[in-house]
């Protein structure tokens, strides 16, 4: 293997399996992220995606292309350097590699709509600008006032969510803060402790109730109690114990007036857009 592709990596043996190799002249977090969800909509195994970020001239794209042309694959780009895309298109032609260019023709698109010539610079989806700095601060915030932590900083938050162990409240917030820049705090809800008195201070607006079914959560604290060592026979994964958390979280949600968002067959990011979309509804 070349400088440029990990020497450990090693191409499929079965010849059916597809690798997708995501070039970028930067991180290669959007071409990685477009080609995972079209992966997903095939039976798993038949594609894996390989990143390779960071190109920084056209010998490294002909070095990478020819280490590539002895397997079955293909390669996803988001190049913004128009001589970098001619480069690889060019040198892939030559090993029958097939590509897809995921940000040319959208750049080509807004620029003839606009009448405005691209500024061709890599690297501008993470320039250190405001909202940058924004989404830093959010991390900060939703660290400091994670899972309950300094209840009175909830006051300050863009939104608060509730709901009992397991429903994902930390990975939503560090989600929110990272992707969209919002200050988020999250309070777990303990059936018989009462929830910090700060929190009926806040309006219902910018509280989210995250509940989720039962069945689903005994599973899921099975499997944390057996991580952590807990064994079967603890409260914490207990049917009816459970079933009273729940009915305890749906109570007070009602008395918050907030909004409730069932997060069990839902990922994170989901959950996420839709708490955005409504701030955003709201505000």
């Amino acid at each position: 293997m070349s400088e440029y592709i990990n020497p450990e990596f090693k191409m499929p043996a079965n010849a059916s399996d597809l690798i997708i190799f995501t070039m970028s002249d930067s991180s290669g977090e959007t071409a990685e992220a477009v080609t995972r969800a079209a992966v997903v909509q095939f039976n798993p195994d038949h594609a894996s995606i390989y990143r390779l970020p960071q190109v920084r001239n056209a010998h490294q794209i002909t070095t990478m292309v020819r280490e590539i042309g002895h397997g079955r694959a293909m390669i996803a780009y988001t190049l913004v350097l128009p001589e970098y895309r001619e480069t690889l298109e060019a040198e892939a032609s030559k090993y029958k590699i097939p590509t897809i260019d995921l940000l040319g023709p959208l750049i080509s698109r807004i620029s003839t709509i606009t009448g405005v010539m691209p500024l061709s610079q890599p690297g501008r989806l993470h320039v250190l600008d405001e909202p940058y700095f924004k989404r830093i601060e959010a991390v900060d915030f939703a660290m400091r006032f994670d899972d309950g932590k300094n209840p009175d900083g909830m006051l300050n938050a863009d939104v608060i969510l509730i709901g009992v162990s397991r429903t994902s409240k930390t990975p939503n917030c560090m989600y929110l803060a990272h992707h969209y820049g919002l200050k988020a705090a999250n309070v777990p809800l303990v059936y018989g402790v009462e929830p910090p008195l700060s929190l009926f201070k806040v309006p219902a607006k910018r509280i989210f109730g995250l509940q989720i079914d039962p069945h689903l959560l005994q599973g899921i604290r099975v499997n944390r109690s057996t991580v952590l060592g807990m064994g079967g026979d603890n409260d914490y994964a207990d049917p009816d114990r459970i079933n009273q958390e729940v009915r305890y979280a749906k109570k007070l949600f009602r008395e918050l007036k907030c909004h409730v968002i069932d997060v069990s067959s839902k990922a994170i990011e989901e959950t996420s857009s839709e708490i955005y979309l409504r701030m955003r509804e709201l505000n």
